[in-house]
Order: C-alpha cells, then sequence, then structure tokens
C-alpha cells in the first residue's frame, strides 16, 4: 500500500505541470497546485493516498532540500558596499533613489512584519482566542520561501531588483522565524538544550567554508561524471549541518538553510546549481507539497465550530502582518507592484508546517488550532500569487536598453553607433578632437572632451556602461584605458588594437583580462577570405530581414535542453556556440548549457525578441 500511495504522489507530480501548460494556467505556482492537488487525492476527498512512514521520511527530505535550495539562491553581492554617488548614466536612467537598495529596502519591511505580528498576537491573547504569545508571533512572521522563489523564478524576477527584494524580505522570513522557533522550543521544552550551544551551528558552518573553500578551484580537473563531486559535497554539508542543528536542539530546516548558504559562499557553478534544482524540484520538493496537502484531512477540521471560526481570523493575520511591507517597497518600486510585493510575502506554509510540528510535540496547541493555522496557510498560498501576478508589470529601471559607450568617434565608430541606435541600445560617443565632434555630432551624439585619462573618463560617467568600445586609434591609449574600466568593473570592453609591434604583450594581456580584442585589417582579411570561400557571406551581411546575431543564454528555462527542442527552433539557424571559449559545431541534439554564447541568424523581427528572453537572467 506503501509504494501504491508513493506511486499515485509520482504520478501527480508528473501529471501537474503537464496540465497547467496544456491548460495554460498561470496564475498559481506549481507548488500550490501541488498542495492542493494533494487535498484532492489524500483523505479530504478521494482518499487514494495515505501518509506512511516512507512517504513521511521522503516528505521530510522534500523540505530540507527545499531550504537548502533557498539558501543557495541568495544573492550575497547585494550585501556588498557599493557606490553611493549618481553617476551620469544613473541619472538617466535611475527610477528612484539608489540609497533604497534590496537589502535595507528588505530589512525596513521585515521589521514592519515582527512588529506587527507581534501586536497582532498580542491581540490574539486579549481577546482569548489563541492564548500562546510568542508561538503566535513566530507564525505571523513567516513567509513561505521555497513558494516566493518559485513565483520569481516563473516570473523571470529573480535577477532584478524587485525579485532580489523580495526573495531577501522571505529570507527574513523564513530566518527570523526559524531561530525563533528554535528559542521558543529551548525555553519551553523539555528536552531542549543550552542555547548557547546553538553557536556550534555558525561554527561548524564556518568550518566547512573554511575546508572546502577551495574545492571548485580544482574539482573541474578531476570530476568525472561517474564520481559528481559537486552533488556529493552538497549532500554531505546537508546531512552534516542538520545532524549539528539536531544535536544542539534546533530544527533541522535551520542546518538545511545554513548549509545552502555555505555551499553559495563556495561559488557553485551553474551547471552545479542547475543539476542540484533536477534533484531537488524533480523528486523531493513535489513530494513533500503533494504530501502536506494529503495531511490535511479537511472532513475532520471544517466540523470544529471552532476552527471554522479561527480560520479566517488567522488569514487576515498571515496578511495584516505584512501590509506594512507595502509603504516600504513604494519607496522604489511602482504602487502596483508594492502591491504585488506585499501580497506574495503574505505567502506562508514551509515554516508553519515546521512551526506547529514542534508545537503539537510540545503539547502547546490543540489540533483544532493546527488545523485553523494550516488552512489559513493554504488559503495565502492560493490567494497572495493570484494577486501577485494580477497586479505586477515590469519596472521602468528593467526596461533599460543596453548601454553602449564608445571612446573615439571616427570613420570605423561612428556608423557602427548609428546602426546600434536603431536597435535596443543607448549610444554615447566621446572624442577629443573638436574637428571629429564638428563633423559627427549631428549624426550621433557625441561628447567632446578636453582630456581622455582614465580619472577624466570615470569623473564624467563613462565607465558606467554595460558595454564600453575603446575604439580610438592610439593602441597605448586604449590598452591603459581598458585595464582601467577593467578595474573600475566594466562588464564587457571591445578594444581597437593596432599595434604591430610583434613584441608588444599588451594585445595578449588584455586578452587574459577578459577583454575582446579586434583591428581593422585582420578584421578585413577574416571578410575578403569569408567572401571568398562562402559567397553568400555579402548577400547575408547586406540582407535587410535577417541579420547575424550573438547571445550569452542566462536563462534557465532554455539550458539543458537539446537545439531541436526549442520552442523557436524554427525561427533561427544556429551556427555556433561558444562554450568556455571553445567553438562548438552544433546540430540538433546539442544541448544549451547556462553561459554558452550562440552565434545564430535570424528574421529581424523574431531574432530580437529571441535575443532578449534568451538573455534575460533568471
Amino acid at each position: 500500500m506503501d509504494q501504491v500511495s508513493l506511486v499515485i504522489i509520482l504520478l501527480a507530480a508528473l501529471l501537474i505541470p503537464l496540465i497547467m501548460a496544456k491548460f495554460k494556467i498561470n496564475s498559481l505556482p506549481t507548488a500550490v497546485m501541488e498542495i492542493i492537488v494533494g487535498i484532492v487525492i489524500g483523505p479530504s476527498v478521494f482518499n487514494f493516498v495515505n501518509t506512511s512512514d516512507l512517504i513521511s521520511q521522503l516528505s521530510t527530505i522534500g523540505v530540507i532540500v527545499l531550504l537548502f535550495l533557498s539558501g543557495l539562491e541568495i544573492d550575497f553581492s547585494l550585501f556588498k558596499k557599493r557606490r553611493t554617488a549618481l553617476t551620469p548614466l544613473e541619472q538617466k536612467n535611475a527610477v528612484n533613489t539608489p540609497k533604497y537598495s534590496p537589502v535595507r529596502l528588505s530589512v525596513y519591511a521585515y521589521s514592519t512584519i515582527i512588529v506587527l505580528s507581534l501586536l497582532l498576537a498580542a491581540a490574539f491573547k486579549v481577546s482569548g482566542l489563541f492564548s500562546d504569545f510568542w508561538l503566535a508571533a513566530i507564525l505571523f512572521g513567516t513567509i513561505s520561501l521555497g513558494i516566493v522563489i518559485a513565483a520569481l523564478k516563473e516570473q523571470e524576477l529573480l535577477s532584478k531588483a524587485f525579485g532580489q527584494t523580495i526573495l531577501l524580505i522571505s529570507v527574513f522570513g523564513e530566518l527570523v522565524p526559524m531561530m525563533g522557533l528554535t528559542l521558543y522550543a529551548s525555553v519551553y521544552g523539555s528536552n531542549s538544550q543550552s542555547l548557547w550551544l546553538l553557536l556550534l551551528i555558525l561554527a561548524v558552518a564556518a568550518l566547512l567554508l573554511l575546508r572546502f573553500k577551495p574545492f571548485f578551484r580544482f574539482y573541474q580537473n578531476i570530476n568525472k561524471s561517474t564520481t559528481q563531486l559537486d552533488i556529493r559535497l552538497a549532500f554531505f554539508l546537508i546531512v552534516t549541518m542538520v545532524t549539528v542543528a539536531e544535536s544542539v536542539g534546533a530544527e533541522n530546516i535551520l542546518g538545511a538553510f545554513v548549509a545552502g548558504i555555505v555551499l553559495k559562499l563556495l561559488n557553485p557553478s551553474e551547471t552545479t546549481r542547475e543539476r542540484l534544482d533536477a534533484i531537488g524540484y524533480g523528486f523531493f520538493i513535489p513530494i513533500f507539497f503533494i504530501t502536506t496537502g494529503v495531511d490535511l484531512n479537511l472532513r475532520t477540521l471544517l466540523t470544529s465550530g471552532k476552527t471554522l471560526l479561527l480560520i479566517p481570523l488567522f488569514f487576515l493575520a498571515y496578511m495584516v502582518a505584512k501590509i506594512g511591507g507595502y509603504w516600504v517597497l513604494k519607496l522604489r518600486f511602482k504602487q502596483a507592484n508594492a502591491l504585488a510585493g506585499t501580497a506574495l510575502t503574505a505567502t506562508t506554509m514551509t515554516m508553519v508546517l515546521a512551526v506547529l510540528r514542534v508545537a503539537k510535540s510540545m503539547k502547546t496547541i490543540t489540533s483544532d488550532q493546527s488545523g485553523a493555522f494550516l488552512l489559513a496557510a493554504l488559503l495565502t498560498c492560493v490567494i497572495s500569487p493570484l494577486i501577485f501576478n494580477k497586479f505586477y508589470s515590469a519596472e521602468k529601471e528593467d526596461l533599460v536598453k543596453t548601454a553602449v559607450h564608445f571612446i573615439g568617434a571616427n570613420l570605423s565608430t561612428v556608423p557602427v553607433a548609428q546602426q546600434l541606435r536603431k536597435g535596443w541600445y543607448d549610444v554615447s560617443m566621446y572624442t577629443n578632437h573638436p574637428e571629429n565632434y564638428q563633423t559627427y555630432h549631428a549624426q550621433v551624439p557625441v561628447t567632446l572632451m578636453e582630456n581622455f585619462t582614465a580619472q577624466d573618463l570615470q569623473d564624467h560617467g563613462v565607465f558606467d556602461t554595460d558595454i564600453l568600445v575603446l575604439g580610438h586609434i592610439d593602441a597605448e591609449r586604449n590598452y591603459e584605458l581598458a585595464k582601467a574600466a577593467k578595474a573600475y568593473g566594466v562588464r564587457r570592453i571591445i578594444v581597437r588594437f593596432e599595434d604591430h609591434n610583434v613584441l608588444n604583450e599588451h594585445e595578449d594581456e588584455l586578452r587574459e583580462l577578459g577583454v575582446e580584442v579586434y583591428n581593422t585589417p585582420e578584421a578585413n582579411i577574416t571578410l575578403l577570405r569569408a567572401l571568398i570561400e562562402s559567397p553568400s557571406t555579402l548577400l547575408l551581411l547586406n540582407d535587410t530581414e535577417n541579420s547575424i546575431y550573438e547571445v550569452r543564454v542566462l536563462n534557465h528555462l532554455y539550458t539543458d535542453v537539446q537545439i531541436k527542442n526549442l520552442q523557436f527552433a524554427q525561427d533561427i539557424t544556429i551556427s555556433q556556440v561558444i562554450r568556455n571559449r571553445k567553438l562548438i559545431a552544433p546540430n540538433g541534439n546539442t544541448t544549451i548549457m547556462y553561459g554558452d554564447r550562440l552565434i545564430f541568424t535570424g528574421n529581424k523581427q523574431t531574432a530580437a525578441q529571441i535575443r532578449q528572453a534568451l538573455a534575460t537572467a533568471n
């Protein structure tokens, strides 16, 4: 019977995303649908499935893996100190003042949640509806990080400021109640360890971080498909931290979450993260969510009058506790998105399950009260994502064009700048020659500068760009400016370097730094050779309908997918795949990996949309 129930759960996990895709159900995250299906196939409706020891163990592993992957999602670069002064580019494109960073907004927002949770807990205690003040405060302050991440992933928002803000609020909404639950169990539980032992969790995490810090530097050289060392390391971290957490009286999910943070700080490759996502979201996590629904026996819960009274009250408390975040989010994001983000942070389930499990073991909560908290949490999982998907729309800062700054206005750069301005690029040019300024400023935006020193360019905001093109004729000047721009942090630097001295090692040095180097004679030779060997090259270059494009794949929706299975495979022709600086001649069975650069041809109308879809970080 246990195996039959597991087969039904796994079949449901397989069919849910297929049915959602078939009927275009986009308003609810997959995790929420899994909970609802669990209710349907469980004792509440059809009673096809009953939880057994095996299913409960797999469900426990599922929540542990979910919390581990949640820790792995945190972008710690957000906590780095950033420049506070506005550059000219930021002044032109900024929608709100940058002092409201995702980190600051998330701290402010969760501070309001703490205050409101305490006030609501006090109100329930005074009214006599629920007497355990600290337990209620912990429950009202929880946020379901797993469901929030799922919703943000489906909207491709995790790489954007709005998505990172909501993610960090949700991290606090899982971490703070987790620590609160640990302290609550330590103070009021009969078998708890001393509080100071909780510091062992952080000590062991720091030890593991230091011990394995160089791991990913050499693992690529010794890894084989039959060893999968990175996955072995991940599960070693999970089991170690879960064991330590349980040994000191803390919850296993706290250990799993810390293990995810440790692995994140070890800086694993995107391939490692994708494989861990595949293991978690492909097997263990769906079992957890479906089993959660199965465990909710509505027939029993809804027969109690007190439960029926508490469900709407607890639901309102979950929602009201998060309402202060609305005014915080409005400081940076538009009103509709502030409402959408507030609604999404009201989603709660994962920590509620953990808290109630501990509270029931401590006998500080009744079955009716536990059921009411669970059903109210389920309502937030259904209603909150609906509100989020209804009101969210892209922020203006997410629609800013790619900035390209040209240093040097001449016959080789100005025509390129004119072409780029017709597309999704914001082009600016800079010259120190007055005659060139007079010649070209009417054709493209050109700024005349007296000097081209690195400090002058930095002061004028020239380095504040997505792509910097150093098209000046002076190779040595381009070399020095390229190094300065790289040190400043410019993402892409393209340098014209036409020094024909074979003893000059500057070109090799720039390539080692990741700078893209070109020179006009070699470009002309390459083009002429291509015309001789492939006469159709000129036709393709001059074609007004089709063109050649290059894009770096950053969207996880299109990774680990064979070219023939891409939804737009019929609209483009992929001629080259560049992976780890090596060219791959692709065919229909070639699998696209995260970070691949694709060189493809296609219609100019559809290719731009495809290129944007592939390059959208998710």
